[in-house]
């Protein structure tokens, strides 16, 4: 307002509040908590449209890990455009992972403070599998990936209560190989993103047990897919998403104890087989994803070493069956 402006309003006795700076948005009121993977987290924002996507992410998810909430701020804000805003770039400056698409579209999560703050537009809305894919779904992530847990690259089945992590860079197999030997009779827990709870003296592996995601090429090896949809993403290779609530042959399992290592190899180059792998390159593969405080890295470079305690393995291997019948021979009776 202008000089003259507020001594108009004075003049009247209107009413002048300017406890809340315009540049802080409207208040978010609507509040809900979730629980991401099991930890507690409060999401505040201006938008019931938003509380339904958070929904539909998490919201049969139980609580399981008694942690401070991470606090989730979403403010959504009005723009002209109607345009699907682009792919986010992200940096990590200090304490704060900030991720950025366009001036009404980005995130920053502070990571000593166990908050993060959002904000998108009403285009992004319009698209909300953009949505989710790089705002809503993660906003939890980058928390639990720095208080309580250690991301590993990899997929985690378990039988008989052992389980193996499947690692290996992407297009390596893991989803496929994960997928073939839940079908086999194996629980299922994740099939691309591991997380060992730093907590855990006994190698405890979390994971979103929730869906499956196969590339389209999976179908050869899996009948059942062929009838499937490729989902649509806002980025990234096409897959085929599967929710496992509607797999009846799978079993399912949030949490697995791993006993073994597993790095898959199907590049050829000689017989298939299951052979003692080097655990500097385990080390390093685990190693190079983390993100935090010299603090927290320290909490995160402990469980890899707790995991490397473990058995580590190669699989060479181009039959699928002859990989499922392999690991399952391992879980039960060793190398």
């Amino acid at each position: 307002m202008t000089i003259e402006e507020i001594e108009s309003a004075c003049d009247t006795s209107q009413s002048l509040d300017f406890t809340r700076h315009e540049l802080e948005g409207p208040e978010l009121s609507l509040r809900r908590t979730f629980y991401p993977l099991g930890f507690p987290a409060e999401v505040r924002t201006n938008s019931e449209e938003i509380l339904c996507l958070f929904e539909q992410a998490w919201g049969c998810l139980e609580r399981r890990f008694k942690t401070d909430p991470i606090e989730i701020d979403v403010l959504l804000t009005e723009a002209e455009s109607t345009e699907c805003p682009p792919a986010p770039v992200y940096r990590i400056m200090q304490s704060l992972l900030i991720g950025t698409s366009d001036a009404h579209n980005y995130s920053v999560a502070d990571l000593d403070h166990n908050r993060t703050q959002i904000t998108v537009s009403r285009a992004a809305l319009r698209h909300k599998r953009y949505l989710r894919q790089f705002f809503l779904d993660s906003a939890a992530e980058s928390h639990i990936a720095t208080r309580h847990a250690t991301p590993v690259h990899a997929g985690c089945v378990a039988l008989d209560g052992r389980a193996v992590l499947l690692c290996g860079d992407s297009g390596a197999g893991k989803s496929s190989l994960s997928y073939a030997c839940a079908r086999a009779g194996w629980s299922y827990v994740t099939d691309d993103c591991s997380f060992l709870l730093n907590v855990s003296r006994n190698r405890t592996v979390i994971g979103d047990s929730r869906r499956v995601r196969l590339r389209p090429s999976a179908a050869a090896l899996f009948p059942e897919i062929n009838e499937l949809k490729m989902t649509p993403r806002a980025a990234g290779k096409p897959t085929i998403e599967m929710d496992t609530a509607n797999l009846s042959h799978l079993a399912c399992s949030q949490t697995a104890q791993a006993d073994y290592m597993v790095f898959l190899n199907r590049r050829g180059g000689g017989p298939p087989a299951l052979q003692p792998y080097r655990k500097d390159v385990a080390r390093h593969f685990m190693r190079q994803v983390l993100y935090g405080s010299a603090e927290s890295l320290a909490v995160q470079y402990e469980a890899i070493e707790r995991m490397l305690k473990a058995e580590v393995l190669e699989l060479r291997y181009s039959e699928m069956d002859w990989a499922v019948d392999r690991l399952e021979r391992l879980l039960r009776g060793g190398i």
